[in-house]
Order: C-alpha cells, then sequence, then structure tokens
C-alpha cells in the first residue's frame, strides 16, 4: 500500500518537474514575463519546492514500505 503511495507521490513530483522546466522555457529563464504576471515568480519558487516535497515524500513512503512487508531486523 505504501509503495503505491510512493509512486503516486513520484508521479506528483515529476509533474511539478516538468512544470518547472515548463515554465523556465515559456518565459525565457523569467525573463519574458507578461505585465502583472507575477505568478511566474511565485511559480518559480513553489514548483520546485513542491518537486522536492513530493519526491521526499514518495522516497520515505518507499522505503518504509520495503520494510513493512520484511521480517524485523
Amino acid at each position: 500500500m505504501r509503495r503505491a503511495l510512493a509512486v503516486g507521490l513520484f508521479a506528483l513530483s515529476a509533474f511539478f518537474i516538468f512544470y518547472t522546466v515548463r515554465l523556465f522555457a515559456v518565459t525565457g529563464a523569467l525573463v519574458h514575463t507578461r505585465p502583472g504576471g507575477q505568478g511566474a515568480y511565485i511559480g518559480a519558487i513553489v514548483f520546485p519546492l513542491l518537486a522536492v516535497v513530493f519526491g521526499w515524500a514518495g522516497v520515505r513512503c518507499w522505503v518504509r514500505g520495503g520494510r513493512a512487508g520484511g521480517p524485523a531486523a
């Protein structure tokens, strides 16, 4: 069960990595933002942060999922 949750968390992490790369590609590394487009700057901070958080949570779930089914060490 935890391994399935980990896969979902990894997918969310990959989604936010994709959107971070897309944001930088579309805005030309945040050089070409439209007037009033401060959301791009917020996204440049929040998207990578979410990718790291979901990736970290996925690793934690994956490791704990492997330990839960095996013999006690």
